[in-house]
């Protein structure tokens, strides 16, 4: 028993660490945002106002958001904020719900996997092959699609986080309590 609990504390100290990790990348989508608003307001200003359209924003503001989402991400499963079907779960026995959340989170560390290796593969290339933004030509592509892997750690390393927790024996931690939506 001492062995499971010794677990149990060591999945809680992983998970916090985790989450502060996973805190700090959702304000920088959060901040990815802000800037995303105040370059769509930037362009628009500037087409409608000044009558001197800025081309270079449209580009920006979708690699702005790809950061956004790939930092975004990681905190919603860790909050468990995410899209799921929960009718199976909700009218599981114990053992199996914890089964089945544990089956869950493991495709969410396959599907991070496969967005590590695949996103990797795509920096590598335009780093080969020196791909470069057609809106901003000083910049090269593969500094802006490392977005892509790094926000997939940040999901794996979240959801080996839960898997641990589930290991342990405990339920992964989840949002907090004064962070509830008013729906539930």
């Amino acid at each position: 028993m001492a062995a499971a609990s010794a677990l149990a504390r060591t999945a809680r100290a992983v998970e916090a660490v985790i989450a502060l990790v996973s805190r700090g990348a959702v304000a920088v989508a959060g901040l990815a945002c802000l800037a995303t608003l105040a370059m769509v307001c930037y362009a628009v200003a500037m087409r409608y106002f000044l009558n001197q359209p800025q081309g270079w924003t449209d580009e920006a503001v979708g690699w702005l958001i790809v950061v956004a989402v790939m930092f975004a991400v990681p905190e919603a499963q860790r909050r468990a904020e995410h899209i799921g079907v929960d009718v199976l779960i909700e009218r599981a026995p114990a053992r199996r719900r914890r089964l089945l959340l544990g089956f869950g989170v493991l495709a969410v560390a396959v599907t991070a996997l496969i967005l590590i290796r695949e996103g990797w593969e795509m920096v590598a290339f335009s780093h080969m092959v020196g791909l470069k933004s057609i809106g901003i030509p000083e910049v090269s592509l593969w500094a802006i699609q490392i977005f892509v892997p790094i926000g997939a750690v940040l999901l794996l390393l979240v959801s080996l986080g839960q898997l641990l927790c589930y290991a342990a024996g405990v339920e992964p931690e989840g949002p907090e309590p004064d962070a509830l939506d008013a729906h539930e």
